[in-house]
């Protein structure tokens, strides 16, 4: 009987340790994810440029079931850069040191109080991956710790079902034990120690597989019970874990209607240009569409041809600050005037230059360089060859392009021929060769587009 007696011990025991061991790991397993929750969402927020909104967010987060409390630690590296953050934002302290200086998650157990609880610290490391390149607005080395998300998960739930979970066992443990007394190993071996290795086998597959335990494969009630226990626990986590994906997914959404309405805003901005310059109607279209196609067979791809694609309808804007009288002079400017129309280029840079947005900074860069020559004599600044930004090299030749192809008051359109036999004759001197070589090679794509937006 005593030995009975410590078998039922020490099953109780084995089970303690083995239900313990599956719930912390599915708690630190829901920490990471849900860290990795808000990474995504202050990534999108941070690509948005909305990094203020963050709160809504953050309590979002915080006001999930589980969730006791969520903050973000920034490292000394960032802060430097950025500033000590507000009030949502932890400093460094002694605690988060050793997930910042191994990159690994530190969790910190505490399940003996009356409200337990643990705590995960999941540091966010620099990478330069291709979708998420973090060295673009972090001054570091790849590899370094930018932060980290404490979280801060209440147990209270997990303890309670546990202790269902264990007392249940329990049972059938005791149960299983007067049946020790009655009949033989065999049927203990097949009424207690293969069902709860299978319970605590489809406990784990139905974690991580996200499929239920089938409760009628266990011959005993108690077994089928804690299996639905099981199952109850288990889809709550995995409904909880749909619902942050949800809203992720709104967050991306906002964040993809942000951008929309930027460019719009921002191609609306030239067509007023535009209109107030009398200019060729679609002239601001077709320098965007030509810059775009410039840019796409110089070698520019992702966010660098979409910066280029959105900023190059701002090209001019700097004309909004020109008199009428020399704007809109239907004859050939005077020295003096054509000295107040150069203006145009600083005036537009100075529209823009004080955004911190990569499209307007790119913005700034075009208005600021779209008259500069590839032989340095340009202006307003005289740069030459590659001390031009790409940007800039790629909108002059558009814009040139579409001047000379279309009709103005003071000349009339040129012809193909004439336009190429233009533009390779300044090959080399105002314009970036490579560039004038590629419109030259592909001018039926360029004339696509002419004709199109007439």
């Amino acid at each position: 009987m005593a030995f009975l007696m410590m078998l039922s011990l020490a099953t109780l025991v084995i089970l303690t340790i083995n239900f313990r061991d599956i719930s912390v790991r599915i708690m630190e397993d829901k920490a990471l994810a849900i860290s990795e929750v808000v990474k995504a969402g202050l990534t999108s927020h941070m690509r948005a440029e909305i990094m203020g909104k963050r709160d809504y967010f953050l309590a979002e987060i915080n006001a999930l079931t589980l969730v006791d409390n969520v903050a973000i630690i920034r490292s000394k590296e960032v802060i430097e850069q950025f500033g000590a953050g507000h009030w949502r934002e932890k400093k460094y302290d002694h605690v988060t040191e050793q997930a910042f200086k191994s990159g690994r998650p530190v969790f910190i157990l505490n399940d003996i109080e009356i409200k337990p609880y643990l705590r995960a610290i999941v540091p966010f490391i620099a990478s330069t991956d291709e979708r998420l390149n973090c060295l673009k607005c972090h001054e570091v080395k790849e590899g370094t710790v930018l932060g980290a998300v404490d979280l801060r998960l209440d147990l209270t739930e997990y303890r309670n079902v546990t202790a269902k979970l264990l007392a249940a066992i329990g049972v059938v443990t005791f149960t299983f034990i007067l049946l020790i007394v009655i009949n033989n190993f065999r049927i203990i071996q097949r009424y207690v120690q293969e069902p709860l290795n299978k319970l605590i086998k489809r406990g784990e597959d139905a974690y991580f597989s996200h499929t239920p335990i089938n409760a009628d494969e266990f011959e005993c009630l108690e077994f089928e019970h804690v299996a639905k226990e099981i199952n109850l626990f288990t889809e709550d986590v995995i409904h909880r874990q749909e619902i942050i994906e949800a809203k992720n997914l709104e967050l991306e959404a906002m964040s993809d209607e942000i951008e929309s309405t930027l460019q719009e805003t921002i191609f609306t901005m030239g067509v007023i240009e535009e209109q107030r310059s009398k200019e060729t109607n679609n002239h601001t279209l077709r320098v965007t569409k030509y810059s775009q196609l410039l840019g796409c067979l110089y070698g520019l791809s992702g966010r660098k041809l979409e910066l280029l694609s959105m900023a190059a309808s701002l090209h001019d804007i700097g004309k909004l600050g020109i008199p009428d009288a020399i704007l809109l002079k239907p004859g050939k400017l005077t020295e003096q005037e054509y000295e107040v129309m150069k203006h145009h280029c600083l005036m537009g840079y100075n529209m823009l230059s004080h955004s911190n947005r990569d499209v307007l900074q790119s913005a700034a860069i075009i208005a600021h360089q779209h008259h500069e020559r590839w032989d340095g004599s340009g202006y307003p600044q005289g740069l030459a060859e590659d001390d031009i930004h790409i940007f800039g090299r790629i909108v002059t030749l558009a814009d040139v392009f579409d001047a000379l192809a279309a009709k103005r008051v003071y000349k009339e359109k040129w012809a193909v021929p004439e336009i190429l036999a233009y533009i390779k004759e300044e090959q080399g001197k105002q314009f970036d060769p490579t560039l004038a070589e590629l419109l030259i090679t592909n001018i039926n794509e360029f004339l696509k587009i002419k004709n199109r937006y007439q």
